[in-house]
């Protein structure tokens, strides 16, 4: 960019980063299976003299087929080497792969003992991987892929494909094949147990202009041609749950090949959250008659949804049930619990009739999206095997989870979460703006409540977000693999698979620190007056992270293998590229409106010029994106307006901030001093006004029973948050030895001071009298503070928009000199950011001052 101060690596730095000679491919988390070198006992997948064949029995689920079709490709695009399906299984080394009932050698093989599916067999979605010597005559040693139900056979195999050396991501992101001469495969038993969360995807909205526009150029539309990549990616990340896209989109009814063929994939479908009986609301648009009304045309709905049951047919799916207004609205203002209940009951009927088979054997979730939620809180109740899926609040807080107490349902409880939304407070749309940490923050609650039969995220137009996607998705298979101290390890080993082990280590930390940069102001809720232009020189420091962050992303560009630059651009330089080059331009404006204040006409004219050629170097960003990038694979992608937003919708062009003349009589801006450099924490209130801490940048915390404190890192707005742990902990009453955290500070004078905690937006997930934590100061009373907002209020809308809750309290220093400040667990899930004491001369900035004991990476 030609606005920032070029910030070169020196080959010092480069030298950092670790070095590796070979390519780390497997899913993150996962033990490495593969070596390229020969050795003792290991199965030749591939050798010198080729391949070895792969067997399937004549009677195994198509999905299988496809999955195995798609691992013969991976082989030649890793070896170069052609693999072959044997018509037989009939060979000195043989991969055989089958489902357990359906592979007659694979049942023998278990029968007589040669392989252990203990652990397996009778399992959801499991598989095990493991060499067998001389199973049988003629075959001296077979690599036994064995799944106990279909998809776990698919998840065997697209194992085995990730640990060649093939991502998921491999045509959706463009991440080439890691190539290899010769693979060994270990021979020990390997398996990934069974999946935590029964139905894990995603689903595809908003998705008008970019995806919509991306569709219709390459493939003709959002048809099966578009869909068969898509089954494929959510495979291969071991997911099994699609919600289809549905702006003006009807998956059952546009490409009459779509049902069938994820039925043969092996992915389980749904509807969105307002569209009941697997039909869409597009096809409502195009068959149905009268109003969407239960009460004034209730067999014309009831035909309608026959039809979609009768379509379903055997075709796996889970069945949206309830009843929402048209076009996702909510139901009219005469709707009552009795209305809605009889509804549900209707539908169950039809799915009985239809499918000559009682409808509790069938899947079936009901949405508490939004207000249906209220209806559930006032009483209304479905049938125990209906799944109850538990919702966000569009910003990635969970609104409401089951009490740890209740009775278990059969269906049990899900969550539809948000990477994705249009509405209020605002549309974010455009990149991605969502943290590992926060996502697994979130999720973490949802598992250790007992919301673990449907995760299904809202990923928009699926393109940029990749990163957050695939961490959703591992995390849903196994929550208890991934802490809150290992997410780091979590971003190293994925990037490790995306782009090799070289630069991994430095990639990760990109990806970490690209996203939270994103979501402490998502790029539709920036302007030029979101950070304080003058207050801690604020506004600057924001830049300057942004801009050091891309001289670094532009130097692995420079050094990273050609086979990799699409994929890097697409994964890692662009979302930094743009969001650098956006909070740039914002920077410019909020200078070109001071400086035309301030009578500055030199610099005031230079702001602006530099605002407009921002602006257009945004577009030229975009046009790279959609025109240039692996040949325009990708045109359309970047569609999305992001500029210019005055309401919760998005402008139909992205439209230049407005900009000033100097003398042009503006209204006075407010303007202050800089604050100063080099803060003592011993003496910084004195000095300044105020003492600001991170929350990890605790003095001691203090445990009591059960009850501990850990840290999350890279989460929240500024570093990291701190919450009491376990989060199923009960209420506790503040006080005593009751779990808190102290905070040592020196004050040197007397008086009233505000302590204001930094909280992250976490909802009363319990639906009970709100979230609470405790402060005080040395041994006052702690002051009991309710953190949670009632969500579409105004104090959430303000909350979600700046990532944070800033709650103060009011205490008074008797002496000066030193005193702790106490922060008290009261309720679980709450997550500490910051603790910012003021005695008087804090100034208004978005993020807070710096921390006064050390400058943190903001």
């Amino acid at each position: 960019m030609i606005f920032r101060k070029t910030i070169s690596l020196t080959l010092a730095i480069l030298f950092t980063i670790v070095l590796k000679s070979s390519v780390v491919a497997q899913s993150p988390g996962h033990p490495h299976l593969i070596s390229e070198q020969i050795t003792a006992g290991y199965f030749p997948l591939v050798n010198e003299t080729g391949s070895s064949p792969v067997w399937l029995s004549e009677n195994e689920w198509p999905g299988v087929r496809l999955a195995v079709g798609s691992f013969l490709k991976d082989i030649q695009a890793v070896t170069g080497k052609t693999a072959v399906l044997a018509a037989s299984p009939k060979s000195k080394r043989l991969v055989i792969v089958g489902t357990l009932g359906k592979n007659p050698v694979i049942d023998k093989m278990v029968k007589n003992g040669q392989l252990n599916v203990n652990g397996v067999a009778g399992k959801w979605e499991s598989y095990v991987i493991q060499v067998v010597n001389r199973p049988f005559a003629g075959v001296d040693q077979a690599l036994v892929i064995a799944g106990s139900d279909k998809r776990g056979t698919i998840f065997g195999v697209y194992d085995l494909s990730a640990q060649i050396g093939v991502s998921p991501w491999y045509w959706w992101a463009d991440v080439p094949p890691a190539h290899k001469k010769s693979i060994y495969v270990n021979p020990l038993k390997h398996t990934d147990g069974s999946p935590a969360v029964k139905y894990r995807g995603i689903f595809i909205n908003d998705e008008a202009p970019a995806f919509s526009g991306w569709a219709r150029e390459k493939f003709g539309g959002i048809n099966h041609l578009v869909y068969e990549k898509m089954f494929e990616l959510i495979l291969r990340l071991k997911g099994n749950y699609l919600w289809p896209a549905m702006w003006g989109s009807a998956f059952n009814d546009d490409d009459k090949q779509n049902p069938v063929l994820a039925d043969e994939y092996g992915v389980v479908m749904g509807t969105s959250h307002h569209e009941p009986m697997d039909r869409a609301q597009q096809e409502w648009k195009k068959y149905g008659k009268g109003e969407w009304n239960y009460e004034n045309n209730k067999e014309v709905l009831q035909s309608f949804w026959r039809q979609g049951i009768e379509n379903m047919g055997t075709k796996e799916t889970v069945v949206t049930i309830g009843m929402r207004g048209d076009g996702d609205k909510p139901m009219t203002e005469g709707s009552n619990i009795a209305l809605l209940e009889n509804i549900v009951k209707d539908q169950r009927n039809i799915i009985g009739e239809v499918l000559k088979k009682s409808p509790e054997s069938v899947p079936q979730m009901w949405a508490l999206y939004k207000e249906v939620q209220d209806y559930y809180d006032k009483g209304m109740r479905v049938p125990d095997d209906v799944t109850l899926l538990l919702c966000d609040d569009n910003w990635g807080n969970i609104r409401k989870l089951p009490s740890l107490t209740a009775k278990p349902r059969k269906g049990g409880y899900g969550i539809y979460y948000h990477f994705d939304y249009v509405g209020g407070p605002r549309n974010y749309k455009w990149l991605n703006t969502n943290t590992i940490s926060k996502t697994w923050e979130q999720m973490h609650l949802a598992y250790a409540y007992n919301a673990r039969q449907i995760w299904v995220v809202n990923v928009g137009d699926l393109k940029p977000m990749e990163y957050p996607i695939s961490f959703f998705l591992d995390y849903a298979w196994n929550p208890e693999k991934w802490s809150a101290s290992t997410l780091g390890n979590y971003a190293q080993q994925w990037a490790a698979q995306q782009f090799g082990s070289k630069y991994a280590s430095k990639i990760a930390d990109m990806l970490t620190r690209y996203t939270r940069y994103n979501a402490r102001c998502k790029p539709e809720l920036l302007n030029q007056n979101t950070y304080s232009l003058s207050n801690y020189d604020e506004f600057g420091q924001v830049v300057s992270d942004y801009n050091n962050l891309l001289a670094e992303a532009e130097q692995i560009n420079t050094v990273i293998g050609s086979e990799y630059k699409d994929a890097y651009f697409e994964l890692v330089l662009h979302p930094i590229q743009a969001c650098a080059n956006l909070n740039e331009m914002y920077f410019e404006a909020a200078k070109n409106k001071f400086y035309a204040q301030s009578g500055n006409s030199t610099a005031t004219d230079q702001a602006a010029a530099n605002v407009k050629k921002l602006f257009d170097h945004d577009q030229e960003i975009s046009d790279y994106y959609n025109t240039r990038l692996a040949n325009g694979k990708w045109n359309h992608m970047m569609d999305q307006t992001h500029i210019g937003y005055v309401s919760w919708f998005d402008p139909k062009t992205n439209k230049m901030p407005e900009l000033f003349k100097a003398g042009a009589g503006l209204d006075s801006l407010h303007k202050s001093t800089d604050a100063p450099s080099g803060l003592n924490l011993q003496a910084g209130a004195g000095k300044n006004g105020f003492i600001a801490i991170e929350a990890e940048h605790y003095s001691r915390a203090l445990p009591s029973g059960n009850v501990t404190w850990i840290v999350i890192p890279d989460f929240g707005n500024t570093m990291s948050g701190v919450t009491p742990w376990p989060v199923t902990a009960p209420r506790l009453t503040p006080g005593g030895t009751s779990p808190h955290l102290e905070y040592d500070v020196n004050l040197t004078d007397t008086g009233k001071v505000a302590i204001t905690c930094f909280i992250s937006p976490t909802l009363d997930f319990k639906n009970g009298d709100g979230l609470y934590y405790a402060v005080s100061i040395d041994d006052e009373q702690p002051q009991k503070v309710n953190i949670t907002t009632k969500v579409d209020g105004r104090d959430w809308a303000e909350t979600v928009s700046n990532n944070i809750r800033k709650l103060t309290t009011m205490h008074h220093i008797s002496h000066a000199g030193k005193h702790t400040i106490k922060y008290w667990m009261v309720d679980p899930a709450v997550v500490l950011e910051r603790v910012v004491l003021n005695t008087g001369g804090l100034q208004p900035s978005y993020l807070g001052p710096p921390d006064s004991g050390k400058r943190t990476d903001r």
